[in-house]
């Protein structure tokens, strides 16, 4: 190739980059005015697999940034009891909740709830379940003695602190009546657990359960629901104290009207929820007296105490 050709070729590529340097300079021209400078770190609990958050929440953050103005990063934490630390310490704005890690966060950090999802079939509410496979011939507490239990985390209101009160309304100390017990860390582990003989016995949310049984036949097929909590509010969305007021506000208003946007029905629809519904302390009421029942103090519960 001569040095003509050469010329002329690193010559078209610099026009080339040109190109490129411009189109990347007026995108980020046009994106600047939409996004402001801070970024809102939103944390997800592990009551799924990390994949299955992905693509359950990045659309749902994609939309609310994109109406709000502003940057959402989301944070997927490790375990329930790494709520308060990572609001302290990691620089976390807000988190979806589940009751427990709610009521947990807004008793010692006074966090603002502000909506949480309605399913298709317009149920906003999820229990707390314990259990078995049909052929481990276990049908009632008495039937619990020396086996193995799967709980989730101890800052899970379905996972752990349901079967704790459940066998405290029965006069049974959990600790000594079953022959072992641990925490799996995510509702879908300690159903899978006792699908494949791991544990005797599990806990989770009949939210993860329903969604894995219409899935899987196996858990719709060999599995049975021994015990069912009360009525808890679902995941819901839910701001540091001193986060801004006016953004808050704003990112509730997205969330409970995107149901009448085109484009956010679509979102809402992979989400697998009907739409947002306004959410408040109050929502959570039954869960305190279950709480007040079982003698358990938010303000003071140690997330990192053994079961």
């Amino acid at each position: 190739m001569n040095a003509k050709t050469l010329s002329a070729l690193f010559a078209a590529c610099l026009i080339v980059l040109a190109g490129f340097s411009a189109c990347e300079n007026a995108a980020t021209q046009q994106a600047a005015p939409r996004t402001p400078g801070r970024t809102v770190v939103i944390g997800l609990i592990p009551d799924q697999n990390l994949f299955q958050q992905i693509e359950r929440y990045e659309p749902l953050a994609a939309y609310l940034s994109e109406k709000s103005g502003t940057r959402i990063r989301l944070t997927f934490l490790s375990r329930y009891g790494n709520v308060i630390d990572n609001f302290v310490w990691g620089g976390m704005d807000g988190a979806f909740f589940g009751g427990f890690t709610y009521a947990l966060a807004h008793a010692r950090l006074g966090v603002h709830v502000l909506a949480r999802p309605e399913s298709p079939d317009g149920v906003s509410t999820y229990h707390g379940l314990i259990i078995a496979r049909k052929d481990s011939g276990i049908r009632s507490c008495g039937d619990m003695q020396g086996k193995r239990f799967a709980f989730v985390d101890r800052a899970s209101s379905a996972g752990c602190v349901f079967p704790v009160a459940y066998f405290k309304k029965q006069g049974l100390d959990y600790r000594t009546y079953l022959k072992d017990l641990y925490c799996t860390g995510t509702h879908e582990e300690a159903i899978y657990d006792v699908l494949n003989r791991k544990a005797d016995i599990g806990a989770a949310t009949n939210a993860i359960f329903d969604r894995l049984a219409r899935s899987d036949a196996r858990v719709r097929n060999e599995l049975t629901v021994l015990e069912r909590s009360i009525a808890i509010p679902a995941s819901a969305l839910a701001m540091k104290k001193d986060f801004d007021a006016s953004l808050r506000q704003t990112f509730k208003t997205i969330l409970l009207k995107m149901h009448q946007d085109p484009k956010g029905l679509k979102v809402l629809e992979g989400f697998g929820a009907k739409r947002f519904i306004e959410t408040t302390d109050a929502d959570y009421q039954p869960l305190y007296r279950e709480a007040r029942e079982i003698k358990l103090d938010f303000a003071t519960y140690d997330v990192r105490d053994d079961l």
